[in-house]
């Protein structure tokens, strides 16, 4: 068995090219499904204030204003 051949380089970088890869694959999926959130916090917001809405606390008016500004 030989420990330290030319071969033994070449499994240190494979290993970490595969390790770079799994990370970019979980990156990437919680990246495109949004971890929860869309990244800017548009979605939230938009929640929050159709709940305002809902529960009457602002009216219609306020209502468009504030989510034109959302946009």
């Amino acid at each position: 068995m030989m420990r330290n051949g030319p071969m033994m380089g070449w499994m240190w970088i494979w290993s970490l090219v595969g390790l770079a890869v799994l990370v970019l694959l979980v990156w990437l999926v919680v990246r495109l499904t949004g971890g929860g959130r869309d990244g800017t916090g548009t979605s939230s917001a938009r929640r929050i204030l159709d709940d305002r809405y809902a529960r009457g606390e602002i009216d219609e008016e306020e209502y468009r204003r504030r989510r034109a500004g959302l946009a």
